[in-house]
């Protein structure tokens, strides 16, 4: 494992924690897409079918772990314990117009036409643009917290590591994966925007605010 990877890991945990962390203390989940959570769960889900028949290591077996749990606990606190905050109003991107093609582009373009290749590839696609309710849901109400910007940068920045992850295995290991480069490459450009604004506002001690 290269120092980039390990980096992205510990960003897209960190982006997690602050996520649970931020409703916990809030006792709130206000501004916090439930549909990109559904939409990361089964991200998860469906790239992590062989936690229980493929071993790698124990750091890989226990970040699977991590990510599954926590993903669940999200979920349980947007829709169960803080659910009287939740903003269903204004979280209202249709998933179901991105996990049905990425299914069908996930049968058609992967690397090896087997259940689990397939869902992997699935998981791929989808992670890169699960993030679109949330965005779609902050046009919508106009701005977004500080603490759920932060979450959306460590985010970003976990992509953008692993982009790098990819550049350091190809000139060093002469590896390159196109189906998680090219997944990659998209979701790094759906933050672009939510980038320059956090860096010209938040790290100013602004809140975004954004055209509905």
């Amino acid at each position: 494992m290269n120092v980039f990877r390990l980096a992205g890991d510990l960003c897209h945990l960190l982006a997690i924690i602050i996520l649970l962390i931020k409703m916990w203390r809030s006792r709130s989940c206000a501004g916090i897409s439930g549909k990109s959570q559904i939409l990361f769960l089964l991200v998860f889900i469906t790239r992590y079918l062989d936690l229980f028949t493929v071993f790698i290591s124990p750091y890989n077996s226990c970040m699977k772990v991590v990510y599954l749990s926590c993903s669940i606990a999200t979920l349980w606190l947007i829709y169960q314990t803080f659910s009287n905050s939740y903003d269903a109003a204004n979280d209202t991107f249709r998933i179901e117009v991105l996990i049905v093609p990425l299914g069908g582009l996930a049968v058609l373009v992967n690397h090896y036409f087997t259940l689990f290749e397939i869902l992997w590839t699935f998981s791929i696609y989808l992670e890169a643009v699960a993030i679109l309710p949330q965005l779609f849901m902050i046009s919508k109400t106009g701005e977004a917290e500080t603490i759920t910007s932060h979450y959306l940068f460590a985010l970003g920045l976990y992509r953008a590591l692993y982009l790098a992850n990819w550049i350091w295995r190809y000139y060093n290991e002469g590896f390159y994966d196109p189906i998680a480069i090219v997944a990659g490459v998209v979701q790094t450009v759906l933050y672009c925007d939510f980038f320059y604004l956090y860096i010209t506002k938040v790290l100013k001690g602004k809140r975004i605010s954004l055209p509905t």
